[in-house]
């Protein structure tokens, strides 16, 4: 199967596991429902569960084992989206080529649902008892609670609320993404290691958390270079937004040509990373390829 074939199975796949985990129609809250519905299908990339099931392949995991994972980083990451447009936040009216959730629902209803995704994803995790043993949804609610936990994910977003006022070095800068952006690539790996079988701490296990780390952080560079080189029907959001909140990005600071130059030198880590490996860690080397090529 050819690399753009396994991304478009994969975003099939995801988009059907996502709708058939979503809560039925008889739920006590018909707008939460269908708020977390607009906000978790018809859109995205998939790239974190295309992560998941790559490292799976590489490690001869089952995919009903690693299902419960890749469903669980894209809800997260639905639900980290629906709340970083909210006024509170970053204050974007358009996601995914369509209204931000709370441009649609209401700010309250925006709220809840990323509350509600954020569960559900934990809740996947937890009673996937006929897939994964006790101890690896265990350990799989933990790292995924970490990851997006006040030394995760939501760091990294406190500590981008604040850039604009107090402004951010370069280190400063990849430490952000590394938390905001970067800890739920590196779970989506981490995540699809514990359902295949594999320990913390292993060789392997350490090869894919500096695969993740520059993945991760090459996905936000790329990011920021297209926030000044794409069109907004391009991106599916507004482009130029960093720039109008103030906000310093790889591009303010190194300057267009040199935020190219970072990008290359993380994609080089991560491959790097995967040296030991052979074509099981095809699809992993092909998603750098992917990354660093995407024009959205």
């Amino acid at each position: 199967m050819s690399f753009s074939g396994f991304l478009n199975q994969v975003r099939e796949h995801t988009e059907q596991l996502l709708a058939d985990y979503l809560p039925a129609d008889s739920t006590p809250a018909p707008k939460l429902r269908e708020a977390m519905r607009y906000s978790l299908l018809g859109g995205g990339k998939r790239v974190r569960a295309a992560l998941v099931y790559a490292t799976g392949e590489m490690l001869n995991g089952e995919q009903n084992k690693l299902d419960p994972a890749a469903a669980a980083v894209e809800i997260i990451h639905a639900y980290s989206l629906v709340h970083d447009d909210l006024p509170a936040m970053d204050d974007d009216d358009l996601r995914r080529g369509k209204p931000s959730c709370h441009i649609a629902f209401g700010e309250a209803a925006a709220v809840l649902a990323g509350d509600a995704l954020q569960s559900l994803a934990f809740e996947i995790l937890a009673q996937s008892n006929n897939k994964l043993s006790p101890s690896q949804r265990s350990q799989m609610v933990l790292e995924l609670a970490v990851a997006i936990g006040s030394s995760g994910m939501a760091a990294g977003q406190v500590i981008d609320l604040a850039a604009s006022e107090t402004g951010l070095d370069l280190n400063a800068l990849e430490q952000m993404h590394r938390l905001k952006t970067g800890a739920l690539i590196r779970s989506s790996c981490r995540l699809a290691a514990i359902a295949s079988g594999h320990h913390a701490e292993t060789p392997t296990f350490l090869a894919l958390d500096q695969y993740s780390a520059n993945l991760g952080l090459c996905f936000q560079i790329c990011d920021d270079i297209l926030d000044v080189t794409a069109d907004t029907e391009q991106l599916g959001k507004p482009s130029g937004s960093d720039d109008a909140r103030l906000m310093p990005t790889y591009v303010t600071l190194l300057g267009l040509d040199g935020a190219q130059q970072a990008a290359d030198h993380c994609s080089e880590r991560a491959l790097d990373a995967l040296a030991d490996f052979g074509a099981e860690a095809s699809k992993l080397r092909q998603l750098v390829q992917y990354q660093r090529q995407r024009t959205h």
